[in-house]
């Protein structure tokens, strides 16, 4: 090994030992927890190694309804979000004046408190003795029954979280969406123009092909963010999800850790590699589809 690759290794020690310590190992470790059954954390002793741990959790009935919960707001919030971002992303390119003004106020959900949005959209949509609500209010104006969608049935509070999670995550969207707008050639768009090509072809045909790897990006990242959802739950139903049955899988980790059936970080891990192992899985499936239709220039 010549002097430059010892260079170029001592460069990357520091993210190495970085990734190591805090990635690596703790996955490591998290794995090894969720094989030692009835692991107690004060004294560091368990009863024994198998599998018990997974096959407690994948028959918990609030488990399962967390995996649901997860899944119902990445199949929906995820193509949902991405495609208004792109629709605006467009809309903004093509605006000359005030662009800059709308770009940042397109950008403000995205730099305000999670917690504090919520307790907006619980207010917006909570249903009190004293009054139904800005959204009931609203459906009203169609002759449709208020409804309660924080404390009613399963598909109106769902609603409310997944039209929550699209608004939290949208901002992020357009600004990269505006970002690789710009990039893109406009020679393309000159020579569109001069064969008179319609504006939908034109999307389809060059603007869609060149900002595919943003595309993909996105779509990778909603995924993963999506699964990670807990904070958005937790601040429109409060922190007892299992009893509003609108826990996700996150939720259900911090619950079987500090919640009031904490205390069982076994359960914890294997709940905690369950998601990993679904979230790799989607990933490598979004690699595979993008080798077809990711074009990078």
């Amino acid at each position: 090994m010549d002097n430059r690759n010892w260079k170029g290794w001592l460069y990357l020690l520091p993210a190495i030992l970085f990734l190591g310590i805090f990635m690596v190992y703790p996955l490591i470790d998290v794995l090894i927890y969720s094989f030692e059954e009835s692991y107690n954390f004060a004294s560091q002793t368990y009863q024994g190694v198998g599998s018990y741990n997974y096959s407690y959790v994948l028959h918990d009935p609030y488990f399962l309804q967390a995996v649901k919960n997860t899944f119902v707001l990445v199949i929906f919030t995820v193509p949902i979000s991405t495609g208004i971002a792109l629709l605006i992303s467009v809309g903004l390119n093509s605006i000359k004046a005030l662009k800059n003004l709308y770009q940042t106020i397109y950008f403000l959900p995205y730099v305000t408190n999670t917690l504090a949005v919520g307790l907006v959209f619980m207010i917006l949509f909570k249903k009190t003795p004293y009054t139904d609500g800005l959204a009931n209010l609203i459906i009203s104006w169609f002759g449709v029954q208020p409804v309660d969608f924080i404390d009613g049935p399963y598909w109106a509070k769902m609603f409310v979280l997944c039209f929550y999670t699209i608004w939290v995550v949208m901002p992020f969207k357009i600004l990269i969406f505006t970002s690789a707008l710009a990039s893109v050639n406009q020679d393309y768009y000159k020579a569109a123009k001069v064969d008179g090509t319609s504006r939908w072809r034109t999307f389809a045909r060059i603007t869609l092909p060149m900002i595919s790897p943003t595309v993909f990006y996105l779509i990778i990242t909603g995924f993963i963010g999506a699964f990670k959802a807990y904070s958005d739950a937790v601040a429109l139903f409060g922190t007892n999800l299992n009893a509003a049955g609108m826990n996700t899988i996150v939720g259900y980790v911090y619950d079987m850790l500090y919640g009031s059936s904490g205390g069982y970080p076994s359960y914890a891990s294997a709940a905690a590699i369950i998601l990993f192992a679904i979230v790799l899985t989607i990933t490598c499936i979004n690699l595979l589809v993008s080798r077809k239709h990711v074009h990078y220039s």
